[in-house]
């Protein structure tokens, strides 16, 4: 794992005048706020903040927490976590938590604080990142599609107290940060041409074929 970047400003100052900096403890009172509007159902306790900035700075840090500040009046108005699991060659990234205060959701923060995340999950070594978004949340699930997300299954009655559903959804990380394409999308092999068949109309040789060419949740 690397150093901690926390107190940096990891994606710099966007168009809308709003930057990125490492989330620390006096950004709490702000956050909570900010947590309580948006998942009034299943908002997080001071305490779980509290310990998930414990293991957000040092050598050994396994988290990665940033705020979203506005310059003009240097508003919190949107955090995001990621969680590390695992070492060596085999480390497991968890979108912990993305959230946009409602007057900036639509002007692209949630991705700017998505990719912060999966840059995050680079310097971790990540092969994989995980996440679990509400069943109903198709804007977030089309979000995190355009990053690579893939639907993986249900999990039932995921958010309490609201007894909501989950879908968990996977990113294969090494995959998508070296540009390989998947499967599915991979180039065809051209076909070699079939040889011509003996008949009375001396049938003409079939050519070869051209290769394809190919905001807001919990965690």
């Amino acid at each position: 794992m690397t150093g901690s970047t926390a107190g940096s400003d990891p994606a710099g100052t966007g168009p809308a005048g709003i930057s990125l900096r490492g989330m620390r403890w006096w950004d709490l009172q702000a956050v909570l706020a900010l947590e309580r509007e948006l998942f009034p159902e299943d908002a997080w306790s001071a305490g779980m903040f509290w310990s998930e900035l414990a293991h957000a700075r040092g050598p050994r840090r396994s988290r990665h927490y940033v705020v979203a500040r506005r310059a003009a009046d240097g508003a919190i108005v949107g955090y995001a976590g990621l969680a590390a699991a695992g070492a060596g060659g085999d480390v497991t990234g968890d979108v912990q938590t993305i959230a946009v205060a409602p007057s900036e959701q639509g002007r692209g923060l949630g991705a700017r604080l998505l990719t912060e995340l999966l840059r995050a999950a680079t310097e971790f070594g990540c092969r994989e990142v995980f996440l679990e978004v509400r069943t109903d949340n198709v804007t977030a699930q089309r979000l995190y599609a355009r990053f690579g997300f893939e639907p993986l299954g249900i999990r039932r009655g995921y958010y309490q107290p609201g007894n909501h559903d989950a879908l968990t959804m996977r990113r294969d990380h090494e995959r998508e940060t070296r540009g390989t394409p998947k499967a599915s999308q991979a180039p065809k092999a051209p076909q070699a041409p079939k040889a011509p068949q003996a008949s009375e109309d001396q049938k003409t040789p079939t050519t070869p074929k051209n290769p394809k060419e190919t905001d807001h949740q919990h965690g």
